[in-house]
């Protein structure tokens, strides 16, 4: 046995400043297959009568799930610091009340 201490495994992570920057995305849409979780993240805007695909984040199942477990504990912590997150009712639409005028000619 060697005497040097072990070391934990370090992970060295690169944040590029364009990606540091984030992509502001109002609207989810995740699909899956057998083999894959595909997270689109869309923002939508006022007025504006399509939307695009801002981000495109593709995980295994395995990766869906830590994910899951990751944001439900973050969810707990945000709201034993801040309160409850209140929810909106979207009925499967998010909520489009920008409270901006209708363009007119």
């Amino acid at each position: 046995m060697s005497d040097q201490k072990k070391q934990p495994n370090k992970l060295n992570i690169e944040l590029p400043e364009d990606v540091a920057e984030g992509v502001y995305a109002n609207l989810a849409i995740i699909s899956h297959s057998n083999s894959e979780f595909v997270l689109d993240f869309v923002r939508i805007m006022p007025n504006v009568p399509k939307a695009k695909v801002k981000s495109r984040v593709v995980l295994t199942p395995q990766h869906a799930k830590r994910l899951l477990n990751a944001l439900v504990d973050n969810v707990k912590k945000y709201e034993s610091q801040h309160g409850s997150i209140g929810e909106v009712e979207s009925h499967g639409m998010p909520p489009m009340n920008f409270n901006t005028p209708k363009a007119q000619a």
